[in-house]
């Protein structure tokens, strides 16, 4: 059986980003059964050949999704010049992703700044965030990395492999400008933003971009369980932000 149609039905069937290494199990026997001699490099080169053939294959006009590299493997995606007539869609048929407008600037903030604890998120957006953090980790947007080694050992927080099926970028080092971030924000969640927290077109999250590419952002991923560090922020103190 051609490799091709095998990788395309995989990538197609995967819920999630899929991997050459989970990949290359699947086909393997394929592949020997073509070219018994071959070895274990041969075989990775193969099917990563075959994906690259994919990927240009979909890259034609006459098709409406792609194969990308997402969060450490390939999936299937709409191209971008098909978002509005599928993001119609699929707002048709379930709820809307709802996140508050705090949340979405707390979110920015870890984005640029990641890893980072809550006081400093505070201190950037000039009111405290702690509330709206175990918002974050429940939808699973964000995860912990760790404490920082200052008094009191405060949380870092970082964003997850989740943040990049949610954005469709490859690792962190793809996140756009500052500027085009917020714009990004905004196309994504501004019909979903819970009741009355709607932003004015001109609002701005309160991140130096120039500061933001400085700071040395660290790559994600979603090893461990943020479950256990969202107790601290269950209970909200008051006059702190809720979603």
């Amino acid at each position: 059986m051609s490799l091709k149609p095998q990788l395309e039905a995989i990538i197609y069937a995967a819920e999630t980003p899929i991997s050459i290494e989970q990949i290359i199990p699947l086909v393997k026997d394929s592949v020997l059964a073509e070219a018994p001699e071959i070895d274990a490099p041969e075989i990775r080169s193969r099917v990563r050949a075959a994906i690259e053939e994919l990927i240009a294959d979909y890259c034609a006009s006459s098709h409406g999704i792609e194969i990308r590299q997402v969060a450490g493997g390939y999936r299937m995606s709409t191209k971008p010049e098909q978002h509005d007539v599928v993001r119609a869609f699929a707002k048709s048929l379930k709820p809307p992703f709802r996140l508050s407008l705090p949340a979405l600037e707390t979110l920015a903030v870890i984005a640029y700044k990641q890893p980072v604890t809550v006081p400093e998120i505070s201190e950037i957006r000039g009111v405290d965030s702690g509330g709206v953090i175990a918002t974050l980790l429940d939808r699973k947007l964000i995860a912990t990395a760790g404490r920082k080694a200052v008094i009191g050992r405060p949380i870092l927080y970082k964003t997850s492999k989740e943040f990049l099926l949610r954005f469709g970028l490859k690792d962190i080092h793809e996140l756009p400008s500052m500027e085009e971030f917020e714009k990004l924000l905004a196309e994504s969640f501004q019909s979903d933003l819970l009741p009355g927290e709607a932003a004015p077109a001109d609002a701005s999250i309160d991140v130096d971009a120039e500061e933001a590419a400085d700071s040395g952002i660290a790559e994600s991923s979603d090893t461990g369980s943020a479950e256990p560090e969202a107790a601290e922020h269950a209970k909200t103190p008051a006059g702190t932000e809720h979603e």
